[in-house]
Formats: structure tokens, C-alpha cells, sequence
């Protein structure tokens, strides 16, 4: 159960989702479902509009699907607090409420031909590169979705997305707004480093054993061994089971048999076509002239698919040109569907009109589906019945391990009815043992119940993956102890020279640094030298982040140079100079960078805005909550 689970969320449903709500996630979080149905008892209500308790039944169940495809193989559905997952859910869909609405207040809306043709090329829901019926069912029953529950879903997401889209769309800033930021971001430095270890002042660190009492009497909590449990387990493994399964012929002739009598011979019509977009920007009867004009053309002979190319306003398929792979029955009804089933092989149609314009159709290729030959499917038919008595024989035997775990007051017995072995593992704390097994947080957990042990019982069966499953023992527990001040000396001892070398670097180089701003001449400081760089550009990956990082907050040298003393990851510690500041010529700053800049900021500053309404949404909203 929790393999299929992890399956369908690690899968499309995920992707899609996600891909549909992106800037709203990026918003306000893992967002959650809008389902077409309100019950009677709303969990919330938004400015008078319910938020149904299948709304957000709906919403924590995706989202706890997708924390357990990310969790992994070992997901664990005991980890996750279904509290805290349904209050998220419920804020996030209050929170996405707001945004309709605000949408919907400004009269934006999406027409239903739009939104099918959003479905129709949608990747996920295609086949061999063409949008297939059944797979667009199976996606959404795998997410508790309805068609028309997508569509409203589709719909609340793509209003959400204009709107955001007209405010990153209508700013703007100014030129001159633009040149400081690209004076700032070509902006060159000319700075020096001077970088100290520890090691030269750790050799000088003096410690008295009183400096190592007072230490250890002061952190002792620091210095307790970690709880921890031995265990011995038995393990099923479903791939250990192949050995006790064969392959029956006859079974396997069923098998085959059952796979004929399913199979339906289909006719299989790969279609292209040529689209020619009824917009804003161009009438019907412009966009009729130009599909009339590339008819002739491709009656006088030139190739379709280069015209497809280059005239075809269907993003999705032109550059293919125009392929729109095996067309299945329903994919676009009326019109569209009748000129495909019109058509042999290798003709091309009139202008055919639909919602969406007008499109020249080729059949490229119209062929039968063939029947499965035996020899052809005969490894997957082995695979699928070896698979299936595998499966049959795995359940049987974690049934006989639950019984026996259960009724047994050691795994003894178990192991000799199950011909298992009895593994024992290594000690392990609670942040889990080195190997897959007690690294395994279900595992983990077991272990140190209280219970097991206490009373020394055999644990539930533990579900480690899709094929293995054990039942553990606690043989031993060890129980945090005081270390004693002996044996952690030489822990103390690295920590206080490091600790008082670090006193004494800092305090040289605070010396050093103070003479450096009186005016005193750059020099080497216990045989570390100073480093060089002139005209060093924000990018630059040659000098040391942290150095960077100080350079270009250091403010501009008036005389000499400015400087700070900054700590390195690796416990040195540097002395930052900034000699001189070189401001970029503008005027060597081609017109299309600028713009490119400008629109950069401006998308910025279309975000900040569209973020800076929609909590003054959120905040005049009258939300109430059961």
C-alpha cells in the first residue's frame, strides 16, 4: 500500500501539480487541491465563499502524498503529523481563495476551449507524443481527481497566474534606476588579504589540568554516551523467494490466452497539421486567406512539414513539423475528428475552422494494429506470473512471521518454522546504525520502544520497503552514561587550544588592523603575506568567497584604503583591504543590455508589487474558521 502510495505522488500527479501552481507555491507554499463541491460544514469561509471539508481532505491528502515521495524508499507515513499537514492545507487554500477572487473582482476569465486545449498539450497526459484519453483518466484517478475537478482547478490556477502576470507585466523602472544597478553590478575593486592560521598560535596554547576541570565540570551534559540498543531481527525478502517459484507452461498459455482475447485490433491514425491561429491580432477571415494560401502551396508541391515549420502557430508540434504523433478518437471532437476520419493515407484536408483557428490536416500514416504473436510477449508473461507467485508466497509468509513473532517469546521459533536466520545487529543510537536496515527509521523507532524493551517482546512486522519486511528483538539496551574527565581529556584539550588560539589570533590581528587604519604600512604577520588583486569584479571565483563577500561591503577608500577583519570557515582569520573602487563606463553599455536589465528589475519589482497587494488582500479579507 505505502509503495503505491509513494508511486503515484513520486509519478505525474506530482509533477503536474506542481507545474501548474508554481508561482503560488512559490508564493504561499506546498499548495493544495480546489475541489468543485462544498460541504455543508465549511472549515473556512472566505470573504462569504465556503472552503468544503473535502476541499481540504483533498489537499492534505496530496500534499502528505508528496512529503512521502520525497521522504524516499524509506518513507515513513508515521513521521508525518496529520495536524500540522491540514492546517497547512487550510491556510494555503484560504490563501489561493483570496487570490481567485481577486482575480475574478478584475473580470478576468478563461474560456473552456482555452482550457482543453491547456489539457490536450499537456505533456504528461500524453502517449508517444500525443494526448491520450486513458492516460489523462489514470493521472487523475490516481489524484482523487474528476475531469471536471482538473478543469476547475485548472481554471482558479490559470486566473491566479493573469492577474500576477499584469502586475509583473505593467512595471517598470527608470533609466537611471537601471544604470545604478549596472554601475553597482560592474562595479571592479582592487583589494589585498592578509589570511592567518591557527596553527602557528596553537603550537604556543598552555592548558593547566585545571583548565581542563573547570571546562569539563562546566559542560558535562556535553560529554554522556548516547543511548543505545543491540538487536536481532529476521527478515523476509521477497527477492530470496524467486528461488522457490517455477514458470508453468500451461499457466503461461493462459496467460497468453487471456491477452488475446483482450486484445482489440484498433485502426491507428498519425496525423500532422498546420495551424493557423484566429486571434486578437488576426481575423477569421485573415487567418482563412493564410491557410487558403498555404493550401495552394502545398498542392503545388512544397513539403509539408517545412511549411508546418515555419507557418504553424501550434508551438507544441510545429517544430516537429506539425507531427501530432497517433491520433486517438475524442482528442479534439466536431470538425477536427471528422476531417481525420475522412482522410487516406497521405492526403491532406481543406481548412478545417475549430475554437481554435483553422488547420490544414495530413494523414500521414493509417495502419492496423497488430494481435501479440506468443514468442514476442513470452518474457513479460514469464515475468508477470513469476512476479505474481512471488507476491503470493512473500504475503503467506509475513502472515506465518506476524503469527509466530507474536505467540513466541523469542525468535527462535520463528526461525526454525520459517527457515530464516536470526541476524544480529551492531549497537546503534537513536540517529540509527550504518547499515540499510538500522538506518531505518521504522526500525529506529521499534527499537527503542518502550515495550520492546521492557518486556522484551517481538516487534510488529516492520515494512522496510515494497519486499521486505522483519520482525525485531531488543537483546540489549545500553543506557546513556557520564563520561568520565579522563576519557574525554583529549576532546577538552583540542577544544581549549583551539579556543585560545583563536583569542590570541584575533587579538594579534585586531592589533594589526587597528595600525593598518592609522595609516601603517602593509606587512607580513607571522609569515603569512598579503594578497593582491586589482579591478576584481563580484563574479570572480578566484579569491576566497568570504573575502569577497567583505570586500564589497567595505565602503570606498577615501585615503589608503578601507579594511575588516573577518573569520574564515576553516577558523583563520583574514584582514580585508579595499584599495580603490573603479566605476564601469555606461556608455560601453550596449542599448539591449540596459533593456535587458531594465526588464530584469522590472520583473522584480512586478513580483514585490503583485506580493505586496495580495497581503493587503489577505489582510481586508474577512476569513472565518470553525
Amino acid at each position: 500500500m505505502l509503495q503505491n502510495i509513494r508511486d503515484n505522488s513520486q509519478g505525474i500527479v506530482a509533477k503536474i501539480i506542481v507545474g501548474l501552481i508554481v508561482v503560488t507555491f512559490a508564493l504561499f507554499g506546498v499548495e493544495s487541491l480546489v475541489s468543485l463541491t462544498s460541504g455543508s460544514n465549511a472549515p473556512a469561509t472566505v470573504n462569504g465563499v465556503d472552503i468544503s471539508e473535502r476541499d481540504v481532505l483533498q489537499g492534505a491528502d496530496l500534499q502528505r502524498r508528496q512529503l512521502l515521495a520525497q521522504m524516499g524508499e524509506n518513507a515513513d507515513p508515521t513521521l508525518l503529523d496529520d495536524n500540522l499537514i491540514r492546517k497547512a492545507t487550510l491556510d494555503n487554500l484560504i490563501q489561493q481563495e483570496i487570490l481567485v477572487q481577486s482575480a475574478t473582482n478584475q473580470d478576468m476569465a478563461i474560456s473552456d476551449q482555452v482550457l482543453d486545449q491547456m489539457i490536450v498539450n499537456t505533456q504528461d497526459f500524453k502517449v508517444d507524443g500525443v494526448f491520450n484519453p486513458d492516460r489523462y483518466q489514470a493521472v487523475l484517478r490516481n489524484a482523487g481527481l474528476t475531469p471536471m475537478m482538473y478543469k476547475n482547478l485548472l481554471r482558479k490556477e490559470s486566473l491566479i497566474g493573469y492577474e500576477r502576470s499584469g502586475y509583473m507585466g505593467s512595471a517598470f523602472v527608470l533609466n537611471s534606476e537601471a544604470d545604478k544597478i549596472i554601475t553597482l553590478d560592474r562595479q571592479t575593486r582592487d583589494l589585498a588579504y592578509l589570511k592567518v592560521g591557527l596553527q602557528d598560535y596553537m603550537k604556543d596554547v598552555s592548558l593547566t589540568q585545571d583548565d581542563l576541570t573547570v571546562y569539563y565540570d562546566a559542560h558535562q551534559q556535553d560529554f554522556m554516551t548516547d543511548e543505545q540498543v543491540a538487536i536481532q531481527y529476521l527478515l523476509i525478502n521477497k527477492a530470496d523467494l524467486l528461488k522457490e517459484v517455477k514458470v508453468d507452461d500451461a499457466e503461461l498459455q493462459g496467460q497468453f490466452e487471456q491477452l488475446k482475447a483482450a486484445f482489440k485490433s484498433e485502426e491507428q491514425r498519425t496525423v500532422s497539421h498546420i495551424m493557423i491561429e484566429v486571434s486578437d491580432s488576426v481575423d477569421d477571415a485573415a487567418a482563412l486567406a493564410k491557410a487558403q494560401d498555404l493550401e495552394k502551396k502545398l498542392a503545388a508541391g512544397e513539403d509539408f512539414a517545412e511549411l508546418a515549420k515555419t507557418e504553424s502557430d501550434d508551438p507544441g508540434s510545429a517544430s516537429d513539423g506539425g507531427n501530432l504523433g497517433v491520433y486517438q478518437k475524442g482528442m479534439l471532437d466536431g470538425p477536427f475528428e471528422q476531417a481525420v476520419y475522412s482522410l487516406k493515407a497521405g492526403e491532406v484536408s481543406e481548412p478545417v475552422r475549430t475554437a481554435f483557428g483553422y488547420h490544414i490536416i495530413k494523414l500521414t500514416d493509417l495502419s492496423e494494429s497488430k494481435a501479440p504473436v506468443f514468442e514476442e510477449v513470452k518474457d513479460q508473461l514469464i515475468a508477470e506470473q513469476l512476479d505474481n507467485k512471488v507476491e503470493q508466497i512473500y504475503v503467506e509468509r509475513v502472515g506465518q512471521l506476524t503469527d509466530l513473532a507474536f505467540s513466541s517469546g523469542d525468535l527462535q521459533e520463528p526461525a526454525a518454522e520459517l527457515n530464516l536466520k536470526i541476524v544480529e545487529a551492531a549497537p546503534f543510537s537513536r540517529k540509527g546504525g550504518n547499515d540499510d536496515v538500522t538506518s531505518n527509521q521504522r526500525v529506529v523507532r521499534a527499537a527503542f520502544n518502550e515495550e520492546l524493551i521492557r518486556d522484551g517482546f517481538n516487534s510488529d512486522p516492520i515494512e522496510l520497503d515494497s519486499g521486505r519486511t522483519l520482525v525485531l528483538r531488543v537483546k540489549e539496551h545500553i543506557r546513556p552514561r557520564q563520561l568520565s574527565e579522563e576519557e574525554v581529556r583529549p576532546q577538552i584539550t583540542e577544544i581549549l587550544t583551539l579556543q585560545k588560539a583563536g583569542e590570541a589570533l584575533q587579538a594579534s590581528l585586531e592589533g594589526e588592523l587597528e595600525k593598518l587604519q592609522q595609516g601603517a604600512e602593509r606587512k607580513p604577520v607571522n609569515g603569512a603575506e598579503w594578497q593582491v588583486a586589482d579591478a576584481v569584479g563580484r563574479a570572480d571565483r578566484k579569491q576566497p568567497a568570504e573575502v569577497m563577500a567583505a570586500a564589497f561591503k567595505l565602503p570606498k577608500p577615501e585615503q589608503g584604503a578601507s579594511y575588516s577583519l573577518i573569520t574564515l570557515k576553516d577558523g583563520a582569520q583574514a584582514i580585508v583591504a579595499v584599495t580603490a573602487l573603479h566605476e564601469p563606463d555606461l556608455s560601453a553599455v550596449s542599448a539591449d543590455e540596459k533593456k535587458a536589465m531594465r526588464n530584469i528589475l522590472s520583473q522584480r519589482s512586478g513580483q514585490f508589487d503583485y506580493q505586496a497587494v495580495m497581503e493587503a488582500r489577505k489582510n481586508a479579507a474577512e476569513i472565518e474558521r470553525l
